[in-house]
């Protein structure tokens, strides 16, 4: 099936802003917290630091190989088969469980968890299946949104009346967890084949989101710990600001509405390049068939996990896909960043695999 190149640079930015904007700031940061407390902090540099290696390398591999499939792709050109596959298993299945994580924390702030969830990804498989153009678009107003309600909350926050211990032992784990939430500029690489000058705007989309994420991050994390404190561990964001709660909540369900928009256009693209190379079934060859898959296998998982355990397999997943996309970089000629991508997506590995 031939692909259309319909995506402009800002539409590729904004398909990688509303994969991250959404997933760390309303799922991620209260277990990141609990396990880090006030260290959170270190967590989310060492986190930001591995994104920006892997998104580096990522970039320079999109520019080589403009096509759907992402690592997948190069794993396979720069390092054999074998990798190619591993990284396009990792990614489908800890996307897919992604997915059911983003589903699951839509229902979560609308109050009717697994429902709502299955009601989601319904919605946005049909979505997908009117055409990524339209995905584009609708991602773009769901992020402008997020972005205003962060911004009112970072101004409304109350003070915390009990500070946040630093916990130094939960640094890497805590980093693992935040890790998921900078994952999303790889919807831009995955997206390959339907981006105009693909060898110009990946690189471009991939460096401008993951940019303005970190800064929207960090702002986010001094601002919830210094309204919630301890209670961060076991808090949600609307409680950073009691006043503005409803509003948050609905931009919660918005941010994570986005997540799962744009986690579901990677995920089939990724599935529709396997299928091609016969490493998954031949009707997924067809986008059509692909996205239908994808959606299906995401409200199996909302029916039987939750969003915990979702983040926690997705995070694993991706690190090992990432590490992959670091030691194929590496082929390319580049030295210092692949290398401290692959050190840092290894170690994060490590550090998450007692919560699986």
């Amino acid at each position: 099936m031939q692909l259309t190149r319909s995506l402009t640079l800002t539409d590729a930015v904004f398909v990688g802003l509303g994969s991250m904007i959404g997933a760390g700031v309303f799922a991620v940061f209260a277990p990141a917290a609990a396990a880090a407390g006030s260290a959170l902090l270190v967590s989310l540099v060492i986190a930001g630091v591995i994104a920006c290696c892997n998104a580096l390398s990522s970039a320079w591999l999109a520019a080589r190989y403009p096509q759907s499939g992402g690592t997948y792709v190069y794993g396979r050109e720069r390092l054999g088969r074998v990798w190619g596959d591993l990284a396009g298993w990792a990614f489908v299945l800890g996307k897919t469980a992604s997915c059911a994580a983003m589903a699951l924390t839509v229902g979560a702030y609308a109050g009717w968890p697994k429902p709502v969830a299955v009601a989601a990804v319904v919605a946005l498989t049909v979505l997908n299946l009117t055409g990524v153009q339209k995905s584009a678009l609708a991602t773009r107003v769901i992020v402008i949104a997020v972005v205003l309600v962060l911004v009112l909350t970072s101004v409304t926050a109350r003070e915390a009346v009990q500070p946040a211990e630093f916990l130094p032992a939960g640094i890497l784990p805590a980093a693992a967890l935040l890790f998921f939430a900078f994952a999303g500029y790889a919807r831009i690489a995955t997206l390959g084949e339907e981006v105009r000058e693909p060898a110009r705007t990946i690189p471009r989309a991939v460096v401008i989101s993951l940019s303005i994420t970190l800064v929207v991050y960090a702002v986010v994390a001094v601002v919830a710990l210094n309204a919630l404190g301890a209670g961060l561990a076991s808090s949600t964001l609307a409680d950073v600001s009691p006043s503005l709660a409803p509003v948050i909540r609905v931009a919660a369900c918005l941010a994570a509405l986005g997540s799962l928009l744009s986690l579901q256009l990677g995920v089939s693209r990724t599935a529709l390049a396997m299928a091609r190379d016969r490493r998954l079934p031949g009707f997924m060859a067809d986008l059509r068939w692909a996205e239908i898959a994808t959606g299906l296998v995401a409200v199996g998982l909302v029916l039987t996990v939750d969003v915990t355990r979702a983040i926690v397999f997705s995070s694993f997943c991706v690190l090992l896909y990432y590490a992959i996309a670091n030691a194929s970089a590496w082929t390319l000629g580049k030295r210092i960043v692949p290398a401290v991508g692959l050190a840092g997506c290894l170690t994060l590995a490590g550090a998450v695999l007692w919560q699986l």
